[in-house]
């Protein structure tokens, strides 16, 4: 199954901006920061899988994460590279940021 991912440089920075300004959603890819890949499924457990399948999905449609089938699941990681590479420092900006307003 092909899934749309976007490559980052694809995507304008505004709509990159639109998905990271969503609290949910950057708190995903504050999870996945470390560099990790994950099953769906470990996302925030009390969403409905609804919810989990529409920010997961407005992710990896911004070139923001990269989603991989293995069998039944879907694992999702951060295209940390991909963005540096075509924004660089915005990730780091948002997630610095986003580490201030939180604390």
């Amino acid at each position: 199954m092909d899934l749309d991912e976007p490559a980052p440089r694809d995507v304008p920075v505004t709509a990159i901006l639109a998905a990271l300004a969503d609290e949910n959603r950057l708190a995903v890819v504050r999870e996945l920061a470390d560099g990790s890949e994950r099953a769906c499924g470990t996302f925030v457990p009390e969403w409905s899988k609804a919810t989990r399948s529409h920010h997961l999905r407005v992710l990896r449609e911004a070139g923001i994460t990269r989603t991989r089938v293995a069998g039944t699941n879907r694992l999702v990681s951060l295209r940390r590279a991909d963005l540096d590479a075509a924004y660089p420092g915005l990730l780091d900006a948002v997630l610095t940021g986003a580490a201030r307003v939180s604390s």
